[in-house]
């Protein structure tokens, strides 16, 4: 059966400006970079303590989907000091994090324009 997400996948039109990023920015780390076609590479990432990985690969009659709201929330320990250090290395977000009774968020946005929400309880 079902054991867990192997990875999520993150739509990306530039994959070497998205590597970059997603390395050098939130410190992910690259478990497979190879061909996948004449126009794209198969990138699979490894969060730091996490099971689940990220892959920034766009199937083909999906980029539409680079820029837009990617449906996840990744848990952070504390959003504040997170929301700080990434604005530091230049990530943006729309706006300060937000308190909400399930918890607080903020919304990130990476170098493809994708909006990811980052939270904590």
């Amino acid at each position: 059966m079902i054991k867990r997400i192997k990875f999520l996948g993150i739509p990306v039109r530039d994959q070497d400006r998205a590597l970059k990023f997603y390395t050098e920015k939130l410190g992910f780390r690259v478990l497979t970079d190879q061909p996948f076609s004449d126009t794209q590479r198969w990138i699979e990432l490894s969060i730091p303590g996490a099971e689940t990985g990220i892959t920034l690969f766009t199937p083909d009659g999906h980029q539409d989907r680079v820029g837009t709201f990617v449906n996840t929330s990744w848990e952070v320990d504390n959003i504040e000091k997170t929301y700080r250090e990434l604005s530091d290395k230049g990530v943006e977000f729309d706006g300060p994090p937000q308190k909400q009774p399930w918890g607080t968020f903020v919304r990130m946005k990476d170098s493809e324009g994708n909006q990811i929400l980052l939270s904590s309880r």
